[in-house]
Order: structure tokens, then C-alpha cells, then sequence
């Protein structure tokens, strides 16, 4: 329930080829750079170069205080808002907002993601259409700085990797002022309730509720 096949539809990204090559999401967090910087040349006559190995689509509206630091690509009719900081390594589909005051680092976001308030999204991948209510973040480093582990119920996976935040499905809305755990990974259709501290990891078409409870939806 947590391959990328199980959580993404990658015709909706810009790194379909790239995310291919993986079984599991948080295996394509070391090379997001690296698959930007040979991805960016490539865009054609429809990106402008604003500034080294930052590539911007000529429909996207970005405002005069946002920061796009290199290396990243932001898509068509995507807006980047007020005073936001993209520190890099950022692949933003078509259709996102990335909003005020929002920080974003070695991430992709698929295309129609919604990042719009005070969000803080690092080492993540964010499916189509999903969404981060205001306030919400990812927490990408263990409070001990050990390598993270994703749980899922009694089978723990290693990851090998120190920094590992959100693993969002496609279709997932997370509640205002949430927290996801180092490691989370939400299946696809799912939804957080607001103030929610989640960890581990969420099957697709649930609930996640408050107090760790987890429940079916239904029609």
C-alpha cells in the first residue's frame, strides 16, 4: 500500500520517467536534484530560464517576493505566492499554489497540488490533487537524528535515509495545523482531520483522525 504505484498516477508529473525507476517513493528523495538539473534543459521554448537552472513555465504567475533558489521547475498556470521560499530542488507541476510564506525543499509536487498557507513541505512527494490545509507541514528529521524507519502497524521498513518526510497519494487532503511525522505516507483518496499528528502510514480511502484513530470512509 505504499509502493509508488499504489500511491501515484504519474502521468500528472514532469518526473513520470524518473519516479519509474523506483519501487518505493522515499528511494527517489536523494536524486530529486540531480533529476532536475538534466530534466530543466529539456523543457523547451514554453520554460524561461529566470535564472541559473531555475526553469519557469510562461504561464505561471510568480509574485515578486517569492525566492525560487536553483535548482527547480515550476509548471504551467501554477501560481507561487507572496513571500514564498522555494530553497530548491523543487519540481511544481501544473495547476499548484504554492502560497504565502510557504517553504518548499527536494520535493516534487504533481500537478493540481495546493500548498496555499504557512506550509512546510521537505523531503516529500505530493500526489495529484492533493492538498495541505493551512498550517500543515511535513517534519522530515527524527528528533534523534536516526535513519528513518516507516511504520506500518507491527512491519517496520527501513529507509537508510536520515531525512524522509511526507509520502502523500494522490487525491489526499491533509487538515489545517498538521503535522506529518518523519517517514508518514498517506494512501490515495485519504483524509487528515485539522490538528492531527500522523504518523506512519495511512491506507487509501481512510480517515485519520485526531487521536490516531483510523476509519473507512464510506459512500
Amino acid at each position: 500500500m505504499y509502493t509508488i504505484k499504489d500511491l501515484y498516477d504519474l502521468d500528472h508529473t514532469l518526473a513520470k520517467e524518473y519516479l519509474s525507476q523506483f519501487t518505493y517513493p522515499w528511494e527517489a528523495l536523494k536524486g530529486i536534484k540531480e533529476m532536475i538539473l538534466a530534466l530543466g534543459p529539456t523543457l523547451g521554448e514554453d520554460y524561461v530560464e529566470r535564472e541559473p537552472q531555475v526553469w519557469v513555465h510562461k504561464t505561471a504567475k510568480v509574485f515578486p517576493t517569492a525566492y525560487l533558489g536553483a535548482p527547480c521547475i515550476i509548471g504551467p498556470e501554477t501560481e507561487v505566492r507572496h513571500c514564498a521560499f522555494i530553497r530548491g530542488s523543487a519540481l511544481v507541476g501544473a495547476n499548484c499554489v504554492v502560497g504565502n510564506s510557504v517553504e518548499l525543499k527536494n520535493v516534487i509536487l504533481f500537478d493540481h497540488v495546493q500548498t496555499p498557507h504557512y506550509n512546510y513541505v521537505g523531503d516529500s512527494i505530493l500526489g495529484y490533487y492533493s492538498h495541505m490545509g493551512a498550517g500543515s507541514i511535513t517534519s522530515n528529521v527524527k528528533s534523534d537524528k536516526k535513519l528513518v524507519v516507516i511504520h506500518n502497524g507491527t512491519e517496520q521498513v527501513e529507509t537508510g535515509i536520515k531525512k524522509v518526510g511526507a509520502m502523500l497519494g494522490d487525491y489526499v487532503e491533509v487538515g489545517c495545523n498538521s503535522v506529518c511525522n518523519p517517514g508518514t505516507v498517506i494512501g490515495r483518496h485519504s483524509n487528515v482531520y485539522p490538528t492531527s499528528c500522523v504518523r506512519g502510514v495511512v491506507p487509501e480511502n481512510c480517515i485519520y483522525k485526531n487521536s490516531g484513530e483510523i476509519s473507512e470512509k464510506h459512500e
